[in-house]
């Protein structure tokens, strides 16, 4: 009864006994290195999904050239001062790093709580990720700067090259630990 559940959040001296919740990662920031090549959970800061109205390419450019960014080219990211933009889809992008933006021109959706970025670094970090997916990850098909969409097993990821040696895939937050444990058997074998 309703008279029950004010009782159970209350304390004799009527204060309340709710517990105070504590956000944390999918993964607790956790990190493996095994071989040349490292797994770790990183924190990107909010992430926001910005899809473009037809019609609102103008007005949304306007609003990211506040951050000295724009909407990235396909399968592509640009950074600038801790912000970071990566393409995801047809007039669709991921703004990292940086307060959710109020752009005209766009439906701004904040995704922080619905992803989860994994870094994977090393020398032997294309060997590993060429045994989830058909991509061709290799320096001079796939270099910095470069982002896809795609799947890796049955997973859908968005993977970006951030360095000569590294990685950065954003995954669900409800499939983090599936990824990391497919990632993680890629990297021993």
């Amino acid at each position: 009864s309703a008279r029950s559940r004010v009782r159970s959040s209350t304390s004799r001296r009527g204060r309340s006994c709710v517990p105070e919740l504590i956000a944390k990662s999918a993964l607790e920031g956790q990190s493996v290195t095994l071989g040349t090549v490292t797994l770790a959970e990183v924190d990107v800061g909010p992430i926001t999904s910005i899809a473009v109205f037809p019609g609102g390419a103008k007005a949304v450019a306007k609003g990211l050239k506040v951050l000295g960014l724009a909407m990235p080219e396909p399968n592509g990211f640009a950074e600038k001062k801790g912000a970071r933009i990566v393409w995801t889809g047809r007039d669709q992008a991921f703004l990292t790093g940086v307060a959710p933006l109020a752009l005209e021109g766009a439906a701004v959706t904040d995704q922080s709580d619905g992803w989860t970025v994994l870094a994977v670094t090393g020398t032997g970090a294309v060997d590993a990720l060429a045994r989830l997916g058909p991509l061709d990850l290799r320096l001079l098909v796939f270099p910095v700067g470069r982002a896809v969409r795609t799947q890796a097993n049955h997973m859908n990821v968005v993977i970006l090259r951030s360095g000569d040696y590294a990685f950065e895939i954003m995954v669900f937050r409800s499939m983090a630990r599936t990824a990391w444990h497919e990632i993680e058997t890629a990297m021993q074998m």
